[in-house]
């Protein structure tokens, strides 16, 4: 007997911010909490190839589970982050990311580039702020967005 298999690589370049894009992600919490979020993405099956960002804002690069939708993906991620940083940390009682996100899709043939991108984040903002940043992913990937509706 032969048995089907469905087979996938989806990877996707997650980006958002917290909520107002207040600096929350300090050094001395941001490795814990992108070990947390890692965790988070495998235990949803979607394994990380890189994580980054500022103290505002996250990136992340997963190979998505053909069972999980993206949304769903960052319910988890947010919800599971957001009550992770309270608990040990009662001076993050505000944290919050923002109500939106960006995911785009990444090639095989690009995943070098994104990893690269995503580790050299604090580089790269020296010279850009998050919203040039994420206008110019949104531009890249011909994505139409309104300016009222992305900035929360």
């Amino acid at each position: 007997m032969i048995i089907a298999q469905s087979l996938s690589s989806v990877l996707i370049h997650l980006v958002f911010s917290t909520k107002f894009r207040q600096p929350w992600i300090q050094t001395d919490i941001e490795s814990d909490m992108h070990k947390f979020m890692t965790q988070i993405s495998i235990k949803q099956g979607c394994p990380v190839l890189q994580i980054g960002g500022m103290p505002d804002h996250i990136h992340v690069l997963v190979n998505l589970s053909r069972n999980l939708t993206i949304s769903r993906l960052i319910t988890e991620l947010k919800t599971g982050s957001s009550r992770w940083i309270k608990k040990p940390y009662p001076h993050y009682a505000s944290f919050a990311w923002q109500n939106g996100y960006g995911a785009f899709s990444i090639g095989q043939s690009h995943l070098k580039q994104a990893i690269h991108y995503i580790a050299t984040q604090k580089e790269h903002h020296k010279t850009m702020s998050f919203q040039d940043e994420f206008r110019t992913l949104l531009k890249k990937y011909c994505i139409d967005w309104d300016e009222r509706y992305i900035w929360d």
